[in-house]
């Protein structure tokens, strides 16, 4: 930069989610690759701490993991898919919300500020994952004839409106799920992501960069914008992990019920 000449802006876009690989040559070797591989790390680390010597009296970190544990347990999965047939779901649900939450939470925490589920991929995994795991428990509960009905055949809809339903509820009950759940989580840590990264560098930009005093003011306010969006984006990230996870227990719960 020449002094007194203004660089060109270059706002932030999708292209800034293409990461390099950490190391040369190893191309899979990514940051997202090493948020959750930390991810999981934390998280084995946490519950076996929190196991490992439990008592009558818990100390901080087992009165943490418990009340961690309980939560998903008892706020999730027990209220979700019912008092007789949660506890078998609570691992993965467990797992799969503090997976989410760390992954998400990730693009907050300082030189790392990259959520994993910003990149699609991970969002279509998660989604599938839970896309098998209901549709398997319900073919195991009501057998593969009996599960397509209860996910087609809506009780008390008269005989003539059926072929009209029976695709439509096919679509919405067992296409659509998994498209909607993945679209939710990603579209939400990319356009937060995306958002706080503009007015953080075009903040910085008209602060330092434009050449203008005026325009230096208005950097300032951005900046402080800034600050309040990556507040919401902490909320974000952790409501978006919830949602998920309500809704995959939801979706198992209406899988193996008797009738919705």
């Amino acid at each position: 930069m020449i002094t007194g000449v203004p660089t060109e802006f270059t706002p932030p876009g999708p292209e800034s989610f293409d990461l390099p690989p950490i190391i040369d040559g190893v191309p899979w070797l990514t940051k997202p690759v090493l948020v959750a591989a930390l991810s999981v790390i934390v998280i084995i680390w946490f519950f076996y701490g929190a196991a490992r010597k439990s008592a009558i009296v818990p100390s901080k970190l087992q009165f943490t993991g418990e009340l961690a544990y309980n939560f998903v347990r008892n706020s999730i999965a027990r209220d979700a898919i019912g008092s007789q047939d949660y506890m078998k779901y609570v691992p993965y649900l467990c797992g799969l919300f503090f997976f989410i939450l760390l992954n998400n939470v990730a693009g907050s925490i300082p030189l790392i500020q990259f959520p994993t589920f910003s990149h699609a991929g991970w969002a279509y995994i998660a989604a599938i994952m839970s896309w098998v795991i209901y549709n398997v428990a319900g073919i195991r509960r009501h057998g593969p004839w009996g599960y397509f009905k209860l996910q087609t055949m809506p009780a008390g809809v008269p005989g003539w409106l059926l072929p009209l339903m029976i695709p439509i509820e096919f679509i919405s009950n067992i296409l659509v799920r998994p498209i909607s759940l993945s679209l939710r989580l990603f579209a939400n840590m990319f356009a937060g992501h995306l958002l706080l990264g503009v007015f953080v560098i075009g903040g910085e930009y008209l602060v330092f960069e434009s050449g203008k005093i005026a325009l230096g003011g208005v950097g300032i306010v951005t900046l402080i914008f800034g600050l309040a969006i990556a507040g919401l984006e902490v909320f974000v990230q952790c409501i978006q992990a919830y949602i998920f996870v309500v809704l995959t227990a939801q979706y198992i719960g209406s899988a193996i019920a008797d009738e919705h």
